[in-house]
């Protein structure tokens, strides 16, 4: 077993000295990783390497959907009466959420349940029971949400894109497909569980609790995991396409994005991509002029505050491991989806020109990231989350002073040179909406 520990700090020093982070990985892989925050409560969570982009058959399509919806129901150990009891009892709130590359249950509760709660959340992600006439339950419930979520196609527009842009792993849908789910059985649930909850795959992450007593308590409960790698990634592909799905509603909904090379693994390209998305902005028209909601953004000034048929108008990163996708999604009334397009193209390669981006402007934009960051880590939740997803994909934590430097250290130039790269890629566009106006994909394409 490796650790690594912060020295103990005097204790002037402490007070105002951020917490480190603490590691420990355990003989099989497993990694345990946590801060010490001051304060009444804890927040933890088990993140696990494992999403949509791991469905590697077509009958094992929405099984992470499944596993999220089935979640802290019977383990091996307890009945689901008893989960829930416990969960009563503790006064610990309990979440699960499943992407396309990583999954996560989640609690909290107060400090002094720390045990308790740790060892609940662990029996439920690494020992759920899955029993077949449970799971027939979970997808009766699954069937309804899908034909809900298809009837409202601007629900579904982010997926489609995802599933535009890439054959492979990352297209594959989070949602479950609608129609027939009768290949979703406690069964198939249980054998992928098995193939993808391996160790070197699984982090316990933590913020408010003693490093020694996690260690202590979850142990014994991580050491049962197997060793081996699990089943491999399924290779992924950014393509870029075209998706349009007409309906009658008088707004058209847009996505326009490109392919962000890297991802989060590529830390310098994307810090400046998060720094570009910030000087981007946007928002909805209705809040523009609604005190501090980034008014002084591109997408504000520019759009939103020009141009009165533009509804909507913001930057979006969807980013994973090694590859992302970075661009616009708007929303106009019908009869101007084309002048929308021209505009979210304009503003993509005005970042991009050399000189797009003013001093001032990216000062603004670098203090906006800083700010997020920031407040973000006032939450422990966030921060557990923030360490179990660091883990997984760097395998190390970075501190948030650590990315406040990268942050300084981005430069016009940076910013400009990563929207230059974005648009070198194939756009993906994703429209959903009265479409009669919208302009044809080879016509997208040509702008770039």
């Amino acid at each position: 077993m490796s650790e690594t520990h912060a020295h103990d700090a005097p204790t002037e020093a402490r007070a105002t000295a951020p917490p480190t982070t603490s590691v420990t990985v355990l003989a099989n892989g497993a990694t345990i990783a946590s801060e010490n925050t001051p304060g009444a409560t804890l927040a933890c969570g088990a993140y696990v390497d494992c999403g949509s982009a791991r469905e590697d058959a077509p009958w094992k399509r929405g099984f992470s959907h499944a596993l999220e919806r089935a979640a802290f129901r019977a383990t091996k150990h307890r009945s689901g009466f008893r989960v829930t009891r416990e969960c009563e009892t503790i006064g610990a709130n309990l979440s699960a959420s499943a992407s396309r590359e990583q999954f996560c249950f989640a609690a909290d509760a107060l400090k002094t349940r720390a045990a308790e709660t740790v060892e609940l959340l662990l029996d439920c992600a690494l020992n759920p029971a899955l029993e077949n006439h449970e799971i027939e339950r979970v997808v009766e419930n699954l069937k309804t949400e899908v034909k809900e979520l298809n009837e409202n196609p601007q629900a579904l527009l982010m997926e489609a894109t995802h599933a535009t842009a890439y054959a492979g792993g990352l297209g594959h849908a989070l949602v479950a497909p609608s129609g027939d789910l009768s290949h979703i059985t406690g069964d198939a649930l249980r054998e992928f569980v098995r193939e993808n909850f391996t160790a070197p795959r699984v982090v316990l992450a933590a913020s408010g609790c003693e490093h020694d007593e996690l260690v202590r308590i979850a142990e014994p409960m991580l050491a049962t995991l197997p060793s081996g790698e699990g089943s491999p990634e399924t290779p992924t592909t950014y393509v870029g396409g075209d998706f349009r799905q007409k309906s009658d509603s008088p707004i058209t909904s847009i996505v326009l994005g490109f392919e962000f090379k890297g991802g989060w693994r590529d830390t310098k390209a994307s810090t400046a991509m998060t720094v570009l998305t910030m000087l981007l902005g946007g928002g909805g028209s209705f809040s523009a002029g609604g005190p501090g909601k980034g008014m002084y953004s591109r997408l504000y000034t520019r759009v939103l505050n020009r141009y009165s048929w533009a509804q909507n108008c913001t930057a979006f990163h969807s980013i994973f491991n090694d590859t992302g996708i970075v661009g616009i999604s708007a929303m106009a009334n019908s009869a101007h989806t084309g002048d929308m397009v021209k505009v979210m193209a304009g503003e993509l390669q005005a970042v991009a020109a050399s000189g797009g981006v003013s001093p001032q402007e990216l000062e603004r934009a670098k203090n906006a990231t800083v700010s997020s960051i920031l407040m973000n880590l006032e939450s422990k939740a966030v921060v557990a989350e923030d360490i179990g997803r660091q883990m997984l994909t760097y395998k190390y934590r970075k501190s948030a002073a650590d990315f406040i430097a990268e942050v300084r250290a981005v430069s016009a130039q940076d910013v400009q040179k990563v929207a230059s790269d974005l648009l070198a890629s194939a756009p993906t566009v994703a429209m959903t909406g009265e479409l009669h106006a919208a302009p044809r994909y080879e016509d997208i394409k040509a702008m770039f």
